[in-house]
């Protein structure tokens, strides 16, 4: 359940194959690696439809998006010193890098600084003018991997999500409490003890700012100008029962927690399993955005052709209905809208997406300044760990 170090799965599933074209040799195959559930089998069918001239569509499928991440880090075998070698094996191992490769938009940064990835030609994509500007916005970096709308464009943004607050219905109803609705119920005092957290100083520290003034960013660069800070991150602490990135909502199913926060990609399946018991809402006062993205790879082959396609035919209005009825989380062509505009065929709209009004105060994770870097962990790790044993039950890392 870790967005921002691996999802919830295990392994790793090869699709080769599957969809196979007609053998006209002006086909050209496309090798895409991404994450696990990430695209509704509905669009790949799609996809075969209209866009014949791609010929083997192989998919690499990773349960984690730390593993993606990593993927880009690895040395091509076609670059070892036997790479020259005019041998067929070597030639087919390079033609086998994908095009296209899944990344959390919190790598973003790291993956342009480490020259992992190639920034995309727009100008290729008819639909990149139908993206929202804050996703355009959050693509658009310059070679240091921060924010420049001067910059090239690094990524093409799929799907997109929040951080939420989950809660038991059954529990709030029994003891005639009301539920949850916004950041500043956390600090109810019926709920001491009852709520588990992410185990993460952006999202915790970030929640707090905004329970202290939606005004404030989850982006602050200076902590120490909002002075009351540490005392709501103790009071808060107080509150909590379990820290974790990946296991927040075993308690709260198991009824050890009352509420919990996490990301919307895990939260709106359970809320589906057992909508009568488990109940969801996107906080009025402003949530992190998260996005998940396609991105090129610095060796990938020349040929666009083929990937512009697929991430084009990711943003027709149509298809992008289509991903967000069957899909885990909602395709940015959508964001920001109200409910009444959306497609009808769309379930779930109040907690796929934000209205526009909570949407308007809701933003991404984006890359902090060395200094505010190292502010966050200081405070996060002070609040965390005051007077804590290694054995403690709030245990965990930042």
């Amino acid at each position: 359940m870790k967005r921002r170090d691996f999802l919830l799965g295990t392994g790793t599933l090869a699709i080769s194959g599957v969809f196979t074209g007609c053998g006209n040799q002006q086909q050209t195959n496309l090798r895409i690696r991404l994450l696990k559930d990430s695209i509704p089998p509905q669009l790949l069918n799609q996809f075969r439809r209209e866009f014949r001239q791609v010929g083997e569509l192989d998919l690499t499928v990773e349960a984690q998006l730390i593993k993606l991440f990593q993927s880009l880090q690895e040395k091509p075998k076609s670059e070892n010193w036997w790479s020259k070698l005019p041998l067929p094996a070597v030639r087919e191992e390079a033609n086998k890098l994908p095009d296209l490769v899944t990344l959390g938009d919190y790598w973003l940064a790291a993956a342009i600084e480490q020259k992992l990835i190639q920034p995309l030609d727009v100008d290729r994509l008819p639909q990149w003018k139908q993206l929202p500007p804050q996703y355009q916005r959050l693509v658009r970096r310059n070679q240091q991997g921060n924010i420049d709308m001067k910059g090239q464009v690094w990524g093409a943004p799929y799907r997109w999500g929040t951080t939420m607050i989950v809660y038991r219905r059954d529990k709030f109803k029994a003891e005639g409490l009301k539920p949850p609705q916004d950041w500043n119920d956390l600090w109810r005092e019926e709920l001491r003890d009852r709520i588990s957290l992410l185990d993460q100083p952006r999202e915790v520290i970030g929640l707090t700012l905004k329970k202290i003034n939606p005004q404030n960013s989850y982006n602050t660069q200076q902590l120490d100008k909002i002075p009351q800070l540490k005392s709501e991150l103790k009071a808060l602490d107080r509150q909590v029962k379990f820290y974790s990135d990946n296991s927040y909502l075993q308690p709260l199913i198991l009824g050890d927690t009352w509420v919990a926060v996490g990301w919307s990609t895990d939260i709106l399946p359970a809320v589906q399993r057992q909508p009568n018991t488990i109940g969801a809402v996107i906080p009025q006062s402003g949530t992190s955005l998260w996005a998940d993205l396609w991105v090129r790879p610095s060796k990938a082959n020349d040929n666009f052709n083929a990937a512009k396609d697929w991430i084009d035919f990711g943003w027709q209005p149509e298809i992008a209905a289509l991903f967000s009825r069957f899909g885990k989380a909602a395709s940015p062509i959508f964001a920001g809208q109200s409910w009444e505009k959306l497609p009808k065929t769309i379930s779930d709209k109040k907690l796929l997406l934000p209205s526009p009004e909570v949407y308007q105060k809701s933003e991404f994770l984006l890359p902090l300044s060395p200094k505010a870097k190292e502010e966050y962990l200081n405070l996060w790790q002070e609040i965390r760990f005051q007077g804590l044993g290694l054995g403690d039950r709030k245990g965990g890392g930042a």
